[in-house]
């Protein structure tokens, strides 16, 4: 049996490319999770949010990310060392996923918080416009 040899930083570079990459093929989660923190992203670019929002906007989405990466390499040793059922190892699993769920819920609050004033108001202009044109039904309230 040889020697230990820790990795260089190029290697252990490439081997956390190569668990992002296999997390992002295998996990529907994280495919999801990608999808949903790139139309924020997007959806934060269309209503110029500022400096400060993109910072927690970024954040929040990368501890999504981050959460979903460590419940599938949980996962992973999991089923590796229990491969039949087991109650311990399903609530390991479990309490992961819960994880994972605190973020999300986190990150939707973030959203809701930086995104929901600008909803408002884009609707209270939608609505200003119909009533200029003499569709006051459409307001709320009916002025």
């Amino acid at each position: 049996m040889g020697r230990y040899q820790k990795p260089g930083f190029w290697r252990s570079l490439n081997q956390a490319w190569r668990g992002i990459c296999y997390t992002c093929r295998t996990q529907g989660h994280m495919q999801f999770h990608i999808a949903a923190g790139i139309s924020v992203l997007c959806l934060a670019w269309w209503s110029e949010v500022s400096h400060f929002e993109w910072l927690i906007l970024i954040i929040a989405i990368g501890s999504v990310l981050c959460a979903e990466v460590m419940n599938s390499a949980l996962e992973i040793v999991v089923d590796m060392v229990q491969p039949n059922f087991d109650p311990l190892a399903g609530m390991a699993k479990d309490v992961a996923a819960g994880a994972v769920l605190v973020t999300a819920i986190q990150a939707v609050v973030i959203g809701l918080i930086v995104f929901f004033p600008r909803f408002l108001r884009l609707l209270n202009y939608i609505f200003e416009s119909f009533h200029g044109l003499g569709i006051g039904f459409l307001m709320l309230g009916g002025h």
